[in-house]
């Protein structure tokens, strides 16, 4: 009798649950935690694309729109870091040619010094540093010359770092370059003095001239870059701090873009062989290295299985677009190209029997209005990879739930911490994540979650993803 009356009741109520909410295609294949995210934000069920896949058994556990091309934002990185693996080997090294344009005697290098770059995507300071003392350990302490620069192993053409948002100087909008040092990226550092404010830059960079106007104010630590307008001059080789920097600030940290890239390897140089005691003052030449030279040593990177680690679990932006460069020059031949790289994935995708027909690539990175994909074909991507013999490496690229990288503020609380390794995207009214899930009962789920409606991005978006994800731990 109590089950037939609890029927009786909850029917009724089933029935005007269905009038109150609109009916959707294959509603029904979606958990519901996910629709009652999406009905509680009032996004539409059509704004998303869900593809999940058993990478064991192969059995797809859930598709909704699976095959609706969406903008995927970073996670087009995946596609990019998995072609570089397979194409160039986990173990694949950028190398860095130094060339000694002159006889060398008793520590000094009569003549000109060149640097060479073929596209590694992390020299940053620190590795900077240390190709400097093998360039001393080879014998030179003094140069007499110029610093000759050879950037010709990429082709960039005419890029526009405003193009894609009108924020040149945003550390994400940098043009690859061949000798790409520390991203192109100051950090500047803003502390109080009194009345007046201290400036710090990381690195020093003798060649960049800092008019610093700022002012201190009295106010808590807040605001839009906590009161600092930043002006680049027209030659980018001068930037002017302005503004009223709040008194409750005790330290602030920006990071921006200054000058050009050959500009900026030659001011991070001098500075760094002069901090190390070695002598230099001469001038920058942009140059070609001739084929008869042989270089005095050649400052090889860290391996591409440690690089794809910055770009998953990080997003870097350049990092990803010099893989796009790289693939292009190794296959194809120098100068790379991005249309080059986007050639030699799109070759891959037919070798492999993955042949995305709604693929829009563009950069590689992701940072673009114009990239589109599948969930499906995110899918298909991640069932590839599983079954590659760096299928390690690739899963160790991306983000641990919790715990690291895009995702170490997100699922710190409950079952998830941990058990996810995902790559997350977001670009305004886009957001999305892809990875694998291992789930409570030690399934392994590839997992993609492609999202593209206005204001999605502001936390929406986050909600569904989370919802499916606590769905899928539980299978």
């Amino acid at each position: 009798m109590p089950d037939r009356v609890h029927a009786s009741i909850t029917w009724p109520l089933i029935f005007l649950l269905l009038l109150a909410f609109p009916a959707y295609a294959d509603d029904t294949s979606l958990p519901a935690g996910v629709r009652s995210a999406l009905d509680v934000r009032q996004l539409p069920h059509e704004s998303l694309s869900v593809y999940v896949e058993d990478v064991d058994s192969g059995e797809i556990t859930l598709q909704w729109l699976a095959d609706e091309p969406r903008n995927p934002a970073s996670t087009m990185k995946l596609l990019t870091t998995l072609v570089a693996l397979d194409t160039l080997g986990p173990a694949y090294r950028w190398k860095t040619d130094v060339y000694a344009l002159g006889e060398i005697s008793g520590g000094r290098l009569d003549g000109d010094l060149m640097l060479k770059g073929h596209g590694d995507p992390f020299l940053v300071t620190e590795r900077v540093w240390q190709m400097l003392r093998r360039i001393r350990q080879a014998g030179i302490d003094e140069i007499t010359g110029d610093l000759l620069i050879d950037d010709s192993y990429f082709d960039t053409g005419a890029y526009d770092p405003a193009a894609f948002d009108r924020q040149p100087l945003r550390a994400y909008n940098v043009a690859p370059n061949a000798l790409l040092m520390n991203f192109k990226v100051v950090r500047y550092w803003f502390e109080p003095n009194g009345s007046s404010v201290k400036v710090r830059l990381d690195p020093a960079l003798d060649n960049l001239r800092v008019d610093n106007r700022l002012r201190v104010a009295p106010g808590p630590c807040r605001g839009y870059q906590r009161g600092i307008t930043i002006t680049n001059s027209d030659d980018n080789d001068q930037v002017m701090f302005s503004g009223r920097f709040p008194s409750g600030c005790k330290r602030y940290a920006m990071d921006r873009t200054v000058l050009s890239h050959n500009e900026f390897a030659y001011g991070l140089f001098r500075s760094l062989w002069q901090e190390s005691g070695g002598v230099f003052d001469g001038g920058l030449k942009n140059a070609v290295a001739s084929e008869e030279d042989e270089p005095v040593l050649s400052f090889d990177s860290l391996p591409l299985a440690e690089m794809i680690t910055s770009v998953n679990k990080h997003s870097n932006n350049v990092m990803a677009r010099q893989l796009l460069y790289t693939l292009s020059a190794e296959v194809l031949g120098a100068p790379g190209t991005e249309a080059g790289g986007r050639e030699v994935i799109s070759g891959w995708l037919v070798d492999n029997k993955l042949e995305f027909s709604k693929l829009a690539l563009e950069n590689g990175a992701g940072l673009s209005r114009e990239s589109r994909i599948t969930a499906a074909d995110m899918g298909a991507l991640l069932r590839f990879a599983w079954r590659q013999p760096y299928m390690p490496e690739y899963l160790a690229s991306m983000s641990l739930t919790g715990l690291d990288g895009t995702l170490s503020r997100r699922f710190r609380r409950g079952d998830l911490v941990g058990k996810a390794h995902l790559k997350t995207g977001s670009l305004d009214h886009v957001t999305a994540i892809a990875g694998y899930l291992q789930s409570r009962s030690g399934r392994r789920f590839a997992v993609v979650v492609l999202q593209n409606f206005e204001d999605v991005h502001r936390g929406p978006g986050e909600e569904v993803q989370e919802a499916l994800l606590r769905w899928l731990y539980e299978q």
